[in-house]
């Protein structure tokens, strides 16, 4: 009989799950990591919320774990890495608090154009402060949606019902989309100029952390009033305090912090900063909607081995899995290298397989690559998930299936179509070993490593020792060089395997080298 732990407060219907199901359940909240690390080699699952963090130290010791199911979107206090190696499915649920997270963005925005929060305590205080308190209507006031998902669509749906005129910056929001919800999609810069309030409603990743700095708060009205419901991070904090005081920033709400739980913060304290201890999925309707969803997973994943919202396994009975497994390493590199390349808002996904690739089960194959396509943009997407993505936002999925004989016994095409054109990328297997084959229009050969730096430029004499000096005095070492051209003199693209990471002032450099169109930093 298998053995979960639940460690964080769920809701009893969740013990009753399992239970009704067979299988043991045991409930021990306020283990420290040193307990739980103690005891979690006799559980084969284990159901937590954001308290319990799942560490490295915790997994190793996880000898019979099998699965950890999180209560909530995000997972930051798993270390998915660490449960990958060893196996363990991590699971969450992250669709089951969309509203309530919506609605507290909504209270926010209430709270802050009427300065509730304050005009509370100074009433309570036996004050009576009526000219202190001048609040703002939201009536007619334009807000600016940053992330206009699952979440962000649904505070969109909330804000127009108040009459309120609605921006929307999400690269990955169609036109289409756009109309279907009501909003007017506009760049960040114009939703910065536009908007009288602005709410975050996107995951933390590299392109978005401190997507509201002091630059971007510089570009905004005199009187901004800002509201953080999504992830620590998004806002630099230091900068938001220095709007604050300057008055460029009427106000501010937030429900994250960059360090949580937050029991000190400078910003504490100001009159101008409502803040909240990370409320958003805290209602009744919510924590019971997602203790019940990962009861179910749970359970349904260890006893018939069904998969449903895993973040690090893809939907496959085991027989299929071995067979997949080098497809799906392919597929995974072709998805990450077109999602790395885009630039502009994506319209069209197609996923072409030829040769060996067309008589295998590509559904599985269709979701790594769509997976790790979007990953660069989505903290949230997994195998599950990333197609009814790619349905919410009106991004056209397609595939195609040829076994005809071609050039390789097999080989998988990724393009997607942006509003700036099409691109692809191919690849196929040498052995069980990916390879890059073209990139484009371009032929290559190349194998792929952690570190990859893309350059696209013109084939003219002297800019590969140009970019190997430019990569030496910067301190970089090459480990592979891999050059493709459509014909001598016109366009090339030349991937090169790099040993480190690469800073944004050395592909700075990268880019003024003469005949260079194009250079991306790659990460795989």
């Amino acid at each position: 009989m298998p053995k979960v732990l639940i460690s964080d407060a769920l809701s009893p219907r969740a013990v009753e799950i399992f239970a009704n199901k067979g299988i043991e359940v045991e409930v021990m909240t306020g283990l420290t990591p040193e307990d739980l690390k103690k005891i979690i080699g006799k559980y084969d699952g284990l159901a937590i919320r954001s308290a319990t963090k799942v560490t490295k130290a915790v997994i190793e010791q996880a000898t019979n774990l099998k699965v950890v199911g999180r209560a909530g979107i995000g997972v930051d206090n798993v270390d998915i890495p660490a449960a990958t190696a060893r196996g363990i499915v991590v699971m969450n649920t992250p669709f089951g608090n969309s509203i309530t997270t919506a609605e507290h963005a909504i209270a926010m925005m209430f709270a802050l154009a009427r300065d509730i929060p304050a005009a509370n305590v100074s009433t309570h205080a036996g004050k009576w402060e009526k000219s202190r308190f001048m609040g703002v209507e939201l009536f007619g006031k334009v807000l600016g949606v940053i992330g206009c998902g699952n979440i962000g669509s649904i505070v969109a749906d909330r804000a127009l019902g108040l009459k309120m005129k609605v921006v929307a910056a999400d690269p990955f929001l169609s036109p289409e989309r756009a109309v279907a919800l009501g909003v007017e999609k506009v760049e960040l810069d114009e939703l910065f100029a536009r908007a009288d309030f602005i709410t975050l409603h996107t995951p933390l990743t590299e392109s978005t952390k401190g997507v509201i700095d002091a630059k971007s708060i510089a570009k905004m009205k005199k009187g901004v009033r800002i509201i953080n419901c999504a992830r620590g991070g998004l806002v630099n904090e230091d900068d938001l305090k220095a709007g604050l005081d300057s008055g460029q920033v009427a106000g501010a709400a937030f429900d994250v912090f960059v360090e949580e739980p937050a029991k000190s913060h400078p910003l504490f304290g100001n009159e101008k900063m409502i803040a909240t201890p990370h409320l958003g999925a805290s209602t009744t309707e919510a924590q019971e909607n997602v203790a019940l969803q990962i009861a179910e997973q749970m359970a349904d994943f260890l006893l018939t081995g069904a998969v449903t919202n895993a973040l690090n396994m893809p939907s496959l009975s085991a027989e299929e899995a071995v067979r997949l497994r080098p497809y799906m390493k392919l597929a995974e590199e072709l998805g990450s290298f077109a999602g790395q390349l885009i630039e502009a808002d994506l319209k069209a996904i197609e996923i072409e397989y030829e040769g060996h690739a067309a008589e295998l089960n590509t559904k599985p194959l269709t979701a790594v690559a769509l997976t790790a396509l979007l990953a660069p943009k989505l903290d949230t997407v997994n195998m599950i998930n990333a197609p009814l993505i790619c349905r919410e936002r009106d991004i056209k999925v397609s595939e195609t299936t040829s076994s005809e004989p071609t050039n390789y016994q097999t080989l998988l095409r990724v393009t997607v179509t942006t509003s700036a054109g099409s691109r692809s990328v191919a690849g196929t297997l040498f052995g069980d070993k990916p390879r890059i084959v073209q990139v484009e229009d371009v032929p290559m050969e190349a194998e792929l490593g952690p570190y990859v730096l893309f350059v696209r430029n013109q084939d003219k004499p002297g800019f590969i020792g140009n970019l190997g000096r430019t990569l030496g005095e910067a301190g970089i070492n090459i480990a592979t060089f891999h050059l493709g051209r459509v014909s001598a003199g016109q366009d090339a693209i030349c991937l090169v395997q790099i040993d480190q990471a690469m800073s944004d002032a050395v592909l700075e450099k990268v880019r003024v080298i003469p005949n260079v169109v194009q250079a991306k930093f790659l990460k795989f």
